[in-house]
């Protein structure tokens, strides 16, 4: 899996704002706080609201803070939200795909690949990576010495 500077700051950034409670807080801040490019977290800030990810308040105490409880927030719903669907190939979801001969089971190798990310990133909450606490069958997985493993 191939996660973007986007995804990445996306994700980073709302950690952050949960890791701020319920009060707004400053682009400028979450940008300083997560060295990411201020130009570029004000882009997916806006696309995170659109999303209805967070909410911007105006005005000198005005800021940026989580739609929602970081609890209700999935790793998932935040890439959605910047990137569009977790996996596909050339643009293409994989349960659309369609392939000639002996390549046909590739389809279902990609619908499976899918399983599997969603199997991480939809049970991981921005609540859970703000704590530092994941969840269970996550830490397992980061337990494996092959996980770590470079290929």
């Amino acid at each position: 899996m191939r996660l973007s500077a986007k995804a990445d700051y996306a994700l980073r950034a709302s950690v952050e704002l949960a890791s701020h409670g319920d009060g707004p807080v400053k682009a400028d801040a979450v940008a300083r706080a997560q060295s990411i490019p201020l130009r570029f977290l004000e882009q997916i800030l806006l696309e995170l609201k659109h999303a209805g990810i967070v909410a911007s308040q105006r005005g000198a105490e005005g800021g940026y803070r989580l739609a929602r409880p970081p609890e209700q927030i999935r790793l998932a719903d935040v890439i959605r939200a910047v990137e569009g669907p977790l996996a596909n190939v050339r643009g293409v979801r994989p349960e659309e795909l369609a392939y000639e001969g002996r390549a046909n089971a590739l389809r279902d190798v990609f619908v499976a690949l899918r399983a599997n990310i969603r199997a991480v990133l939809e049970e991981v909450t921005v609540a859970d990576v703000a704590a530092g606490e994941l969840p269970e069958r996550v830490r397992d997985l980061v337990s494996d010495p092959e996980a770590w493993a470079p290929h």
